[in-house]
């Protein structure tokens, strides 16, 4: 099968590693520690970081979209994004530069927040929802709860005008409160939301997914649930509120490429640059095995995109059993997340959420199909084949990634 070369689109930068203020029961990203113990703090410094921006800059084409996560991105301070606003600059060559930073919020402040407000940055901030859920999980590291200083400088961001999502991981417990979530959400003003199911490997039994885990079942439930939500809040045909899991299995009902790479047919689409210049597959893949290389060695970011070792990882994806490979949603799903598939020890082959997507679809397929045919007829394809939602559909380019 032949692989065309892929365009360096995104990037996502672990600028302090996977160091973070909190203790997040469900957190994977601080046992990466472990990769990098040559110190105990982790710093993107301002070598790796000029280096970094250059070749982003330099090697993307008309645009890239640049996501600073961690651990806990803001930990390292304001001014080394200030700083990497000012690279963009030097490097880039007139193109269209996104930056994104997702957050836990809790070092957020009235600067920061101005920042952001001017050069439209797009935040994601985790919010698990209201005090009951988010303190369930979402602790500092003295087991006290977040989401009171959260809250506040969620209302902070929406004030002062700032571009921001709720980050919302759906776990064993918040599951079970889809209404209660949503309406927190957009009662809050956070009317973008995206969820987020966790699944990890129990740390003491490697032969079972840990507790806090959602299930299949369950998460089916949930998506349900939401969606007749998102539909129910229709105005004149116009969503009011933004659900990235509908509006990105959206393109796949139209025959677009889902901007979100877990509703991809092969994934790899991106790479992660962690502190100290190494590149990995994916932030769920930051391990030896998918080591790319490290910018720092002469290695070019294009180049580890489109390496051996990234196609392989891309094509793991599409390695399903045959229940996949014969059922009627694969166009819509395409098995999920492989990390999923691998986080879920019963069955590492079936993708763990197989079963909520069947529910899902069948519930949502005629309005999704629905949808589709209306937005098929109101579009004008431009030469490249792209096309621009119209009126009475909606908008679904403007999203977290």
């Amino acid at each position: 099968m032949e692989i065309k070369k892929k365009p360096l689109e995104s990037l996502l930068i672990k600028a302090t590693g996977p160091d973070c203020n909190l203790n997040c029961k469900y957190c994977f990203y601080l046992k990466k520690s472990a990769l990098f113990n040559q110190t105990k703090v982790h710093r993107m410094n301002a070598e790796v970081q000029e280096e970094l921006v250059r070749q982003a800059m330099e090697q993307s084409g008309d645009s890239i979209s640049l996501a600073w996560q961690g651990g806990e991105p803001t930990l390292i301070g304001l001014d080394f994004y200030k700083r990497a606003v000012e690279l963009e600059q030097k490097y880039g060559h007139g193109q269209m530069v996104g930056n994104g930073l997702q957050t836990n919020g809790t070092l957020l402040t009235s600067e920061w927040a101005d920042f952001l407000k001017e050069y439209d940055w797009l935040v994601g901030i985790s919010l698990d929802g209201p005090e009951f859920i988010h303190n369930h999980y979402r602790l500092d590291k003295g087991g006290h709860g977040t989401h009171a200083i959260v809250e506040e400088h969620a209302k902070m961001l929406i004030d002062k005008g700032v571009a921001v999502n709720a980050m919302s991981c759906v776990t064993s417990f918040s599951v079970n409160y889809p209404e209660e979530l949503y309406n927190y959400y957009k009662n809050l003003g956070l009317n973008f939301m995206q969820f987020i199911p966790i699944v990890e490997t129990d740390e003491n039994d490697p032969s079972r997914a840990a507790d806090f885990s959602v299930t299949a079942e369950d998460y089916g439930r949930f998506l349900i649930k939401i969606f007749d939500l998102w539909i129910k809040d229709f105005q004149s045909g116009v969503p009011t509120t933004s659900v990235r899991q509908f509006e990105s299995v959206f393109y796949n009902y139209v025959g677009l490429t889902a901007p979100e790479c877990t509703l991809m047919k092969t994934c790899g689409p991106y790479v992660v640059v962690e502190h100290n210049g190494n590149v990995y597959s994916c932030d769920f893949f930051v391990e030896p095995e998918w080591r790319l290389g490290n910018i720092m060695d002469g290695d070019r970011l294009i180049d580890m995109l489109n390496s051996k070792t990234q196609i392989r990882f891309g094509l793991m994806k599409a390695q399903l059993p045959m229940e996949c490979r014969r059922c009627t949603w694969l166009s819509k799903c395409y098995g999920g997340c492989t990390k999923d598939r691998i986080k879920d020890p019963h069955d590492n082959k079936r993708p763990r959420f197989c079963k909520s997507f069947k529910m899902f679809f069948s519930h949502a397929h005629p309005i999704l199909n629905d949808f589709a045919e209306q937005w098929k007829k109101k579009q004008d394809y431009n030469r490249n084949g792209s096309s621009k939602f119209g009126a009475g559909v909606y908008d679904a380019t403007n999203e977290f990634k």
